[in-house]
């Protein structure tokens, strides 16, 4: 990764108030030395499911929730990675680019369950309306073995990643959402879809990104998923050009005019309450 990312995003997270460094998102053939990672097992596939050949006791019992693993590498400030055979969550799975089409069981667990075997979160209305919104993402496939998310600056040089993923409050999120439109002069710049969390760390910003769009996720809004959130916390993923186009032009935006002193006080309030600073 070019050094002088890494030289001007002190000052560039200082000014916004930002605690804690972001997160680089990338795939790679290279299985990281270190980190967080769920426990390996054989993927349950659509077809495998259909045949009846999916041993359930083994997937529900190896669960581990990928936002989770982030969560862990975040307050280890190390990386989280993950893998057709490392995946975690069937759903995660889905999301993160090593399965699909996405399984039944899932479709159903989203919405409203199995009667008599399984309750639904009822997330979506219908296992109709589930299965709809999957199959139109379609998130893009993994072309590498391993998705690692990882801080920037444990990034070798010849690294580079495809998404930063910042995680903070409103306050530093003000700042972060209206630098993506001065960025990139799109007043819709900042998406916000419907995802697992995890969704919307990788799955959304990549589908944009296929299709030619250069986009910002707002994202963390899944219920299931708060639990690995700080309180008032969210997550605001980036293409890795945008951050550039960030660190390069801000001295020249609102971030260094009048206004902005003002949420910096605010920032600083926030965190006192939270015991942070």
């Amino acid at each position: 990764m070019k050094r002088e990312v890494l030289d001007r995003l002190p000052e560039f997270m200082e000014v916004l108030e930002l605690e804690e460094e972001p997160m680089g998102i990338f795939f790679t053939d290279r299985r990281p030395e270190e980190g967080f990672s769920p426990k390996p097992m054989d993927m349950p596939t659509l077809e495998m499911e259909q045949r009846g050949e999916v041993d359930w006791g083994e997937v529900f019992g190896k669960f581990s929730c990928a936002v989770g693993n982030i969560w862990r590498a975040r307050r280890k400030n190390t990386a989280a990675w993950f893998s057709a055979r490392r995946f975690g969550c069937p759903g995660s799975a889905f999301w993160q680019g090593f399965n699909k089409p996405q399984l039944d069981m899932i479709v159903r667990y989203v919405s409203t369950g199995i009667p008599g075997h399984m309750e639904g979160e009822h997330y979506c209305a219908s296992p109709e309306t589930t299965r709809r919104i999957f199959d139109e993402l379609d998130p893009v496939s993994a072309p590498e073995p391993y998705l690692v998310y990882k801080p920037l600056s444990q990034f070798g040089e010849d690294e580079t990643p495809l998404l930063v993923a910042f995680f903070t409050r409103p306050e530093p999120l003000c700042g972060l959402h209206q630098l993506a439109a001065y960025v990139t002069g799109d007043p819709d710049v900042v998406c916000s879809p419907w995802a697992a969390a995890c969704g919307g760390l990788v799955a959304w910003p990549l589908k944009y990104l296929e299709q030619g769009e250069n986009k910002a996720v707002l994202g963390g809004w899944d219920p299931s998923a708060r639990k690995f959130y700080a309180p008032d916390e969210l997550s605001f993923t980036v293409p890795f050009p945008m951050l550039e186009s960030m660190l390069e032009q801000w001295e020249e935006s609102f971030l260094t005019r009048k206004s902005w002193p003002t949420v910096r006080k605010k920032a600083g309030r926030s965190k006192r309450a939270w015991g942070r600073g």
